[in-house]
């Protein structure tokens, strides 16, 4: 039967390095758990794993989609599940920051498979939140009592559900655990010192070539693509496009890493079946290599 190691934690905590001693130590390969490598050409800015790190462990999930296409929770659930049945590796290591997809592995997530629909929420959107939440009442009332009446994309999607489907999203979802083994290990350390690896690798990134990459991304794809608005690429487009000085585009980085690790933080803290370890801890790798020797 298959078994999984899920190495977790928020960002800049290490958990490439750590999945990758850990994988050669093991000799299996390493799925990506990261929203945003699943994208090609977007490399330094989502701390890919480069190209020899790539042929000392093979990585799986990366590079699968381009920018300009839309990357569902259900499309990289579908194609996780896939490779877990079919790699013939074991254990398997999922590795990365993105709650939602570990959620959907480790948990079996029931995910609508409904993508989404532009026209359809642009009509939606035009009747505004309120209007749309006393709509969700009406035809899904147990999803409203699940949502905030302020939260208009939650609304939304909800409905975006109902209308495509004819079936209200509360009855499409839930979960279907997988029947294998399954260890958790999440990464964590103190604020501050997070705080001080986050404003390094955001400089190492810099020193990487991540104005190059962003103007290269902006060439290809065009300044208004939708994951030049994310963390890293924003900051670089408002300096390239000279509203902000380089040293203030790394400080605006460092500081939306350090607000997007908290969320993280609090994410992971109320997952399930999660085992902590300290990521300042000199012994780290040996203490995870005893956990996973327990555990296999």
């Amino acid at each position: 039967m298959t078994k999984l190691i899920v190495i977790c934690g928020a960002t800049a905590t290490g958990k490439s390095g750590l999945a990758l001693s850990l994988a050669q130590r093991l000799d299996t390969i390493i799925l990506s758990a990261d929203s945003r490598q699943v994208y090609r050409d977007f490399d330094i800015g989502t701390a890919k794993p480069n190209v020899a790190e790539q042929k000392l462990v093979p990585h799986y999930l990366i590079d699968i989609c381009e920018p300009t296409q839309v990357m569902t929770l259900s499309d990289y659930q579908e194609q996780a599940q896939a490779l877990i049945a079919s790699l013939k590796v074991e254990p398997l290591l999922l590795v990365g920051g993105t709650g939602l997809y570990i959620r959907s592995i480790v948990q079996g997530m029931k995910i609508p498979r409904v993508s989404p629909q532009p026209e359809l929420r642009s009509q939606l959107e035009s009747l505004g939140q309120y209007q749309l939440y006393q709509i969700l009442q009406q035809v899904d009332p147990i999803a409203a009592q699940k949502i905030h009446a302020n939260d208009l994309v939650r609304t939304l999607r909800a409905l975006e559900v109902y209308y495509t489907t004819g079936i209200p999203i509360s009855e499409q979802q839930g979960e279907n655990p997988p029947n294998y083994p399954i260890l958790q290990i999440c990464l964590d350390s103190n604020a501050e010192y997070l705080d001080v690896r986050i404003r390094k690798r955001t400089e190492q990134m810099i020193a990487d070539g991540l104005v190059g990459e962003v103007e290269y991304l902006v060439e290809k794809y065009g300044i208004d693509l939708p994951l030049l608005h994310t963390l890293g690429y924003q900051e670089i487009k408002q300096y390239l496009a000279r509203e902000i000085n380089l040293e203030e585009a790394i400080d605006l980085i460092a500081l939306h890493t350090r607000q997007f690790a908290k969320r993280q933080r609090t994410w992971f803290g109320k997952s399930p079946n999660v085992e902590y370890f300290d990521m300042d801890n000199p012994d780290l790798l040996e203490s995870v290599w005893r956990r996973i020797n327990e555990f296999v």
